[in-house]
């Protein structure tokens, strides 16, 4: 009966540690060279609102990329018509945006596309899920 009980509460803490329901607002935090957190999950043709606190000490972008994009090591102008959305914010600066998630689910790249800042890591995703 025990082997059934821990069996039970393992599927239960697995089952807690899944991908976060989608939610149509988020909050994200900017460090030299993160985003925290730096995985969001949204429903698909939803109006998503972003409050970014900056606490770097150089620009951040938030920019996430369409659907299938990855840009590799280096953002460049050569990958601006790629882009789905974005926000700057400069260092100490908040902000409360929105968008409107893209109606095709999937994941999304998001980026700094700040020089040096995607290959320090700052990178994360978006998850589009079907409403």
């Amino acid at each position: 009966m025990k082997t059934v009980r821990i069996f039970v509460l393992f599927i239960f803490l697995l089952s807690a540690c899944g991908p976060a329901a989608p939610k149509t607002s988020f909050t994200v935090s900017m460090t030299d060279f993160a985003f925290s957190p730096n995985v969001f999950s949204v429903p698909a043709g939803a109006e998503i609102t972003v409050k970014g606190y900056h606490d770097g000490a150089v620009v951040h972008d938030f920019i996430i990329m369409k659907l299938g994009v990855d840009v590799g090591d280096t953002f460049t102008e050569e990958d601006r018509p790629n882009v789905y959305w974005e926000f700057k914010l400069n260092p100490g600066g908040e902000e409360t945006t929105s968008f409107i998630a893209p109606s095709e689910p999937g994941e999304y790249q998001i980026l700094c596309g700040t020089a040096g800042h995607l290959q320090a890591g700052m990178v994360g995703k978006l998850i589009v899920v079907a409403p």
